[in-house]
């Protein structure tokens, strides 16, 4: 495989400038990606993206994003339409009592549903905002949390959606034998620094301990004048009406779907895709079983849903059509050679997750980046005598740290969707807390090179 130099940084750098000069993510998307395919092809650069974005809307990985994001909308507005989602949050009300314990309990939640980021994200941020407003946090503040327990956590876990995919890629470079890639992943889960950091960052910032930082300072200020989201949210933003059932709210009305939702995706294997579309089955034949709708009011419901994630999801497109052009430009390739001469045997996990952490964070692609990345550090690895699960530890790391920071990462669009977050308004207030772990995380594994 070949790259094309400094080129391939170009199509990145584009991005991150057009982003942080318009706070528009889908447009600054749009321009990297083209211009990738002017370096790519520049006689027929047009052809080459419409073709891409062709390709991309036939990947299968595509097709269940949009079907998981879309039916988790439809859930969602089935939730609040019922009343079950008010339900929920009076119930908290109850045992939430401060400003302080609601971002402690949405932190919990976080923990709790630990099996697939994208389950975490819409489920967590949608059902803690009233709870979270009530108390006048920005919506920044919420979606930071929310998010901090999605990747990080995932990676934590060994039955998760992200630990299955890695387990995977173990076993297909020869560190586990068939079957046994979870139990070896297990090994990398100490070492899976920057989720440790991440999460654990979330307590502290919580309890005052460390305040809010640069960007979430003049957001918390800003939400305790009473202006909770940030500008520019409303196309993002989950767009839900209020309860439309005239029976008084349940919290059954919630927790059933939930826990149908939980349970069908663990019992399927971790495939979020059937999880949620049992429970909106589910959801909808107890809602008309119990005539808090009509058969035709909760499918309305259902595409009404679906439709408040196409913005989200349009983000989501071109961030996979941005990373066709990054493989094509050979952009990880590149990188990877030009910090190879600064490897050594104390090094190594250092330089790895941060090297690793910059090309998830610029390109939005981080199980990508894992399989592109695992085949060359692990023969590195045992070449220089390193321990192999520290390696790898650091590898994972990276990719969640990416996750957690890229302001167009699936898992950063989602928690701003359900957050009701500008998804640049969120990154930007994340930023210091994402880089104060990721630097923590970089001494540690600076630490454990040479200790180990």
């Amino acid at each position: 495989m070949e790259h094309s130099g400094l080129w391939s940084l170009v199509p990145t750098f584009i991005v991150l400038i057009v982003a942080l000069a318009t706070h528009r993510t889908f447009e600054a998307l749009l321009c990297g990606a083209l211009l990738g395919y002017v370096i790519v092809d520049p006689s027929d650069f047009f052809s080459a993206f419409v073709d891409s974005l062709l390709n991309v809307m036939q990947d299968p990985t595509i097709g269940w994003i949009i079907l998981v994001c879309g039916l988790f909308g439809s859930l969602i507005h089935l939730l609040v339409a019922s009343g079950g989602a008010t339900a929920f949050a009076n119930s908290l009300l109850g045992f939430v009592k401060t400003r302080r314990s609601a971002l402690i309990v949405t932190w919990l939640l976080g923990l709790v549903l630990f099996i697939d980021d994208y389950l975490n994200a819409l489920t967590i941020g949608s059902s803690m905002k009233p709870v979270t407003d009530k108390f006048r946090v920005s919506r920044e503040m919420l979606a930071y949390i929310v998010d901090s327990t999605a990747a990080p956590v995932c990676v934590l876990v060994p039955l998760s959606t992200w630990a299955i995919y890695v387990a995977g890629l173990l076993e297909s470079n020869g560190l586990a034998e068939t079957g046994q890639g979870l139990e070896a992943y297990v090994k990398a889960i100490p070492f899976a620094i920057y989720g440790w950091i991440a999460a654990l960052t979330v307590p502290l910032v919580a309890w005052g301990v460390i305040p809010p930082l640069g960007a979430m300072r003049r957001a918390e200020l800003r939400a305790a004048e009473g202006e909770l989201a940030p500008p520019n949210s409303e196309a993002i933003t989950l767009d839900i009406p209020q309860t439309s059932s005239e029976q008084t709210p349940r919290l059954a009305y919630f927790a059933l779907p939930i826990v149908v939702l939980i349970g069908a995706t663990v019992y399927f294997e971790i495939d979020a895709l059937k999880g949620v579309l049992v429970a909106t089955a589910f959801t909808v034949a107890m809602y008309v079983g119990l005539r808090l709708m009509t058969f035709a009011s909760a499918l309305d419901s259902v595409f009404a849903g679906f439709k408040t994630m196409l913005y989200a999801l349009a983000i989501i497109v071109m961030s996979f059509v941005l990373k066709a052009v990054n493989d094509e430009l050979g952009l990880t390739l590149f990188v990877i050679e030009t910090v190879s001469p600064w490897l050594s045997r104390a090094l190594l996990p250092a330089v790895v997750f941060v090297t690793l952490s910059g090309i998830t964070f610029s390109t939005g692609s981080f199980w990508g980046v894992y399989a592109v990345s695992l085949p060359i550090v692990i023969p590195l690895a045992q070449s220089l005598e390193v321990h192999p699960w520290l390696a790898i530890g650091a590898v994972v790391s990276s990719g969640a740290f990416g996750s957690h920071a890229c302001f167009y990462g699936d898992a950063s669009v989602l928690s701003a969707s359900a957050a009701g977050c500008n998804n640049m308004a969120h990154v930007l207030t994340q930023l210091p807390y994402a880089l104060l772990a990721a630097a923590i995380s970089t001494v540690i594994f600076v630490a454990l090179g040479y200790v180990y």
